[in-house]
């Protein structure tokens, strides 16, 4: 049996997670979306091993389980949240929303609240093995992040305001808990005929991040959610 050490190796890596997540939403808070994006993706990287240690430990715990979604919905749900709470504060309001503009920021908490649903889903669903009902969280998390940097200059522009913020708050946090199969990346091996919707995502999926750099992740995810669409409707 391994010791409390070997244990709580995993715990400890999910811990990390939360932690980044928690200097994310500070971050966020105060306008910073460059170190924001930085500690999300940070904590992305500490949710991967987490689990991939886990396992090769052999150490799973349902303390370990519960934490996790802890640190997920920190990281991924309260951090992108907490980017859209103050890309409010900045975006331009029509005369219509004028009277409630104290108050519509705060519906970017909806992100959090829909993501802590959509990882209680994932942890009861027994569907979820291989590919994903709902969009993931840390991809909603990485979107919000990269359109936060990438588009700022537009999302402050006259062009934008902050009705089209709050709908895109809406669709983000309804389609994670959406019952819309998803696909995963992993590979099941490195033939086309097992693999062509990964592949096909991958090749579009460089050339966005090319031309829009850091706001290339946003693009990247929304073309993952029309490829899964796209992939629904064949089925």
């Amino acid at each position: 049996m391994p010791n409390a050490v070997v244990r709580n190796i995993p715990n400890a890596i999910t811990s990390c997670n939360l932690f980044c997540g928690c200097i994310a939403c500070h971050m966020a808070f105060h306008g910073n979306y460059g170190m924001a994006l930085l500690f999300i993706v940070l904590g992305a990287v500490f949710d991967f091993f987490d689990g991939m240690t886990a396992r090769l430990l052999h150490v799973s715990s349902p303390i370990g389980k519960e934490l996790d979604s802890l640190a997920d919905d920190v990281t991924f749900g309260l951090a992108p949240a907490a980017i859209a709470f103050s890309l409010f504060k900045e975006v331009q309001y029509p005369d219509f929303l004028l009277p409630v503009s104290g108050i519509l920021p705060y519906s970017a908490f909806l992100i959090a609240v829909f993501s802590a649903l959509r990882l209680a889903k994932f942890n009861l669903d027994e569907r979820q093995t291989s590919s994903f009902i709902g969009m993931p969280t840390p991809a909603n998390a990485l979107f919000w992040g990269s359109l936060a940097v990438g588009g700022h200059e537009f999302l402050v522009s006259p062009h934008f305001n902050a009705l089209y913020l709050l709908i895109l708050v809406v669709a983000m946090s309804l389609l994670l808990v959406a019952e819309l199969p998803m696909f995963s990346l992993k590979f099941k091996d490195l033939s086309w005929k097992h693999n062509k919707v990964t592949y096909i995502f991958l090749i579009v999926s460089v050339p966005l991040l090319l031309i829009f750099r850091l706001g290339g992740f946003a693009a990247v995810i929304v073309w993952y959610i029309i490829l899964s669409l796209l992939t629904y409707k064949k089925n």
